[in-house]
């Protein structure tokens, strides 16, 4: 089932879809153009991983890490589907990442692998919008870079886990304008989900509603002010976002470069 949390008729509202509806407990049928989605939960945490592909290492000039990287997304960079997404003020470059969000359905603490796919709750779709001004070796990990405010798209759908066949062998796209920017499967994750879930609850609890963000292809590049993200996960539907610039008060952000021969963080 896919379900959307929306406002219509100024009304919080939950619904599932259904032959193209979003249907809410009442059973009123809504046009999913027409309403104002939210995000499809409010995870108690987001926890994003670095360098999954190895395409994405390679076009970033790096290698594989030896075991997950692992980064905070702020709450504060959550944005639901059809919101804006603010450019930092100076910024130089800026990129989207789709990414497989895995949400966690049940609290798990110190899970094996073999067990880890029964604490999956859903999936959704996964925007980790980046500053790569900030993601140097003095910034690691690239807080700074990942945690700007709505730099972190969700939705617009919670897909619950009977929907997806195999979430290890999915497509995924970025459009910017139209264009397709980047595409990529699931099935060339370095780390698998139930290896990121055993990972991570050795040493954290995760939560019901947690999300994690799986990682990204190869494929970024640079938008800008004005543009329209349109991200997709086979069978998960369609995140879209455009970009505004920020504020002219906005203080200009400044990067770092890092230095020859040390890991940048990216």
């Amino acid at each position: 089932m896919k379900y959307a949390r929306f406002i219509a008729g100024g009304r919080m509202l939950k619904g599932h879809l259904h032959e193209g509806k979003l249907v809410d407990a009442a059973g009123v049928a809504h046009d999913p153009a027409a309403v104002q989605f939210r995000l499809p939960v409010d995870p108690p945490k987001v926890i994003a991983l670095a360098l999954n592909y190895n395409d994405h290492a390679g076009e970033l000039g790096l290698t594989q890490p030896s075991e997950p990287a692992l980064f905070w997304k702020p709450n504060t960079t959550l944005l639901p589907h059809g919101g804006t997404v603010i450019y930092p003020r100076g910024a130089e470059f800026m990129h989207y990442e789709v990414e497989l969000g895995v949400i966690i359905g049940r609290d798990a603490r110190r899970v094996k692998a073999k067990d880890a796919m029964d604490y999956v709750g859903g999936y959704t779709i996964g925007n980790d919008l980046v500053v790569r001004d900030y993601v140097t070796n003095t910034f690691r990990p690239p807080m700074r870079g990942k945690g700007w405010d709505t730099f972190g798209p969700l939705g617009p759908y919670y897909v619950t886990a009977d929907e997806v066949a195999d979430p290890h062998n999915l497509t995924l796209t970025a459009h910017v304008n139209g264009e397709l920017r980047q595409q990529g499967s699931t099935r060339d994750m370095i780390f698998s989900i139930p290896e990121l879930i055993e990972h991570i609850s050795r040493f954290m609890t995760l939560q019901q509603d947690d999300v994690i963000l799986t990682g990204t292809p190869k494929g970024i590049s640079h938008v800008r002010p004005g543009d329209v993200m349109t991200l997709e996960v086979e069978g998960l539907g369609v995140l879209q976002n455009d970009i505004q610039e920020e504020d002219e008060g906005a203080e200009p952000i400044k990067g770092k470069e890092s230095k020859e021969g040390e890991w940048d963080g990216r």
